[in-house]
């Protein structure tokens, strides 16, 4: 299971950091109030981020939170499933 979450956890921040493009994590975080820490961690993917940070971070991004998911699920690709 722990490599299902890993994976999820590289499409996660491969989506962010591909959406966050040249700006900078400084400014996102305070817009949102995500500290540049915990960004850096889920550009990392370092951190199974709570659901409500994953609100404000697609906020930041200007996208809403289920196109965010939508942009992992591709990323991850149809025959990707977390169940064993």
């Amino acid at each position: 299971m722990q490599e299902k979450k890993n994976k999820i956890l590289r499409a996660l921040a491969k989506v962010v950091r591909k959406r966050r493009g040249k700006l900078s994590i400084t400014q996102l975080s305070l817009s949102v109030d995500v500290s540049k820490s915990i960004w850096s961690m889920i550009e990392k993917a370092h951190r199974d981020t709570q659901l409500t940070t994953l609100f404000r971070v697609a906020e930041a991004l200007y996208m809403k939170p289920s196109q965010l998911i939508y942009e992992v699920e591709k990323e991850l690709g149809d025959e990707f499933t977390a169940i064993l």
